[in-house]
């Protein structure tokens, strides 16, 4: 019996919208492309409807859940599956590259999750930074979906959908309607599919630089670039040597910054570094 059937009261705090629709709890689980040979991250199993599929299909799965009151359905729902351990935690607060070393070793570490919607992106950025895993695919909020693939240019283009796109090749798999799920939430949900690359996009040099310097970019979305980048570094370099530097790499000076993409963004990190940014 799920846990809607037996008249659990979700938290709304938690972000809780159980999946109901067994062919999309299927679906996710065939996407994701799983075998013996892969070890499955879940986070926020909650009732379970999607973790029965994943170990009928992959070799080892952990689960990562939040709320105690859903540990005893969950324990009964998968007492049949011996590859499977449930951890009572936060996602946030755990080392998910040590679960994969620790609790995945000797398979190919991949996550698989309906997310929670309230951490979806912290999560999304953890787990891409870790760099533990092969592949991530988690089904969100569709915004979501929809920003972790935006292109240069696109609306939904911004600073997060910068990062996934760094550590990851990205593509939308499916939507999923509300009545999906109880409750029902308000919007319209997509499965996405994060593949990490073998090699970074770009050669980026000093990392964390660069991801201050497309934060800063988007910081603002309706300023200029050199407008944007001198509000977070004009204590240490002025907006005439702001333009210089992206005019020394081809970009006109209206240029804004969400119509720049990885390559671009890296050659500026590097550029503001060799002008002593720090």
């Amino acid at each position: 019996m799920s846990a809607p059937e037996r008249g659990f009261r979700h938290s709304k705090s938690m972000g809780q919208n159980f999946l109901v629709d067994g062919s999309v709890a299927e679906r996710i689980a065939r996407e994701a492309r799983l075998d013996a040979s892969f070890g499955v991250l879940e986070i926020g199993p909650g009732d379970g409807a999607l973790t029965e599929h994943l170990c009928r299909a992959a070799g080892r799965v952990v689960a990562v859940e939040l709320d105690g009151r859903l540990l005893p359905g969950l324990a009964g729902r998968l007492a049949d599956f011996p590859n499977v351990e449930i951890l009572h935690g936060d996602i946030l607060k755990q080392d998910v590259r040590r679960i994969a070393a620790e609790k995945l070793s000797g398979l190919h570490p991949v996550v698989c999750a309906n997310l929670p919607y309230n951490i979806t992106t912290p999560v999304i950025t953890a787990l891409l930074r870790s760099e533990a895993f092969e592949t991530v695919s988690v089904m969100t909020q569709r915004e979501v979906a929809a920003r972790v693939c935006a292109r240069p240019g696109a609306p939904d283009c911004g600073a997060f959908s910068i990062l996934c796109q760094f550590y990851a090749d990205c593509e939308i798999l499916f939507d999923v309607p509300p009545g999906a799920f109880f409750p029902r939430p308000a919007v319209w949900s997509s499965v996405v599919r994060m593949t990490a690359r073998s090699e970074r996009a770009v050669a980026s040099g000093d990392e964390e630089f660069f991801f201050r310097v497309t934060r800063a970019a988007f910081a603002q979305r309706r300023k200029t670039l050199v407008n944007a980048l001198h509000s977070a570094f004009g204590r240490s370099l002025g907006k005439a040597e702001l333009a210089d530097t992206l005019s020394s790499l081809g970009y006109a000076p209206a240029i804004r910054g969400e119509t720049v993409d990885i390559a671009g963004f890296a050659a500026i990190a590097a550029a503001l570094r060799r002008r002593g940014l720090r």
